[in-house]
């Protein structure tokens, strides 16, 4: 059970191991692109390409999946990313338990925004964990984990690329301890619980008052979506690159201080000041900051 490309890391994987997929269950097509026109899902390509049944239910508490499900006869069920929470009776079906693949290290960051979250708030480490499904969001026992560092530039976008085969190996590596009885089962500490919920475009505008470090993650976990959005120089942009200076100032938070072919560089919390590098205009393209000014010429202060 799985929708985007993050599940479909783990379920080409199950495939190219060997386990006996039985089936597929992914949200309904949606419009996508300018015209709007139904797309598959990636998970759902995925099993289609491998000749595997797909099921798009619409609600799973109206017994329909339910009863598609008993048809199939799990051993266990693999969720990941799948975006619905999985009733009672679907949770107490499979022999062997509703498995999960998170992208965060238990207890922190539980919720569909994991990894932006992470990147967001400066995390220098995260992960995946796999664990068993329970009632309440994210907090089942944990199984396995694996760690990795975030890097200092690092968007959500690329971590999300790094994380998908990392849940994938660990989620052969969890079958097969559930398949030889080995599997360990931990409870999370409930206490050290973090939210992580899902981002909105109210939250993309950058907050000129804050330090240069949280103002670069803002730009870096904002990405792929929403992006990180400003208003310089009377211009809208979304901005997709940015880097610490050593400059001080006395203008206020959000004041141009300079613009050239190195960028735009913005005055900030604490008397100092950011340089963006890559941005896109309203309408344009993306591209450097300093491609963007020698057609567009940016007034400072």
């Amino acid at each position: 059970m799985g929708t985007p490309d993050f599940a479909a890391c783990s379920l080409q994987k199950l495939i190219d191991e060997g386990f006996d997929v039985a089936g597929v269950f992914c949200q309904p097509d949606k419009p996508r692109g300018r015209g709007h026109k139904l797309q598959p899902c990636e998970v759902k390509q995925t099993a289609l390409t491998a000749g595997i049944p797909v099921y798009q239910p619409e609600k799973l508490r109206d017994g329909t999946a339910l009863a598609v499900l008993r048809e199939l006869a799990p051993e266990v069920i693999v969720v990941v990313a799948y975006g619905r929470i999985l009733p009672d009776d679907i949770l107490a079906l499979p022999k062997y338990g509703c498995i999960n693949v998170h992208g965060s290290l238990l207890p922190k960051y539980r919720g569909s925004a994991p990894i932006q979250r992470a990147v967001i708030n400066g995390e220098k480490i995260t992960g995946v964990t796999t664990m068993y499904l329970a009632k309440e969001m994210d907090a089942g026992d944990m199984i396995f984990t694996a760690e990795t560092e975030i890097g200092p530039s690092e968007t959500s976008g690329e971590l999300f690329d790094r994380l998908a085969p990392m849940g994938a190996e660990l989620l052969v590596k969890t079958l097969r301890a559930i398949e030889d009885g080995s599997a360990p089962r931990v409870s999370q500490d409930h206490a050290q619980a973090t939210y992580a919920p899902p981002l909105s475009k109210d939250e993309a505008p950058v907050d000129w008052s804050a330090e240069p470090a949280p103002i670069l993650h803002h730009i870096y976990g904002m990405q792929p979506w929403p992006c990180a959005t400003a208003e310089l120089g009377g211009v809208s942009f979304k901005l997709y690159g940015a880097e610490t200076t050593s400059h001080t100032t006395g203008k206020a938070p959000g004041t141009v201080i300079a613009a050239d072919k190195r960028g735009i560089e913005v005055a900030c919390g604490g008397g100092r000041t950011v340089l963006i590098t890559e941005v896109q205009a309203a309408g344009g393209k993306r591209m450097t900051a300093g491609a963007y000014l020698l057609g567009h010429p940016m007034e400072v202060g």
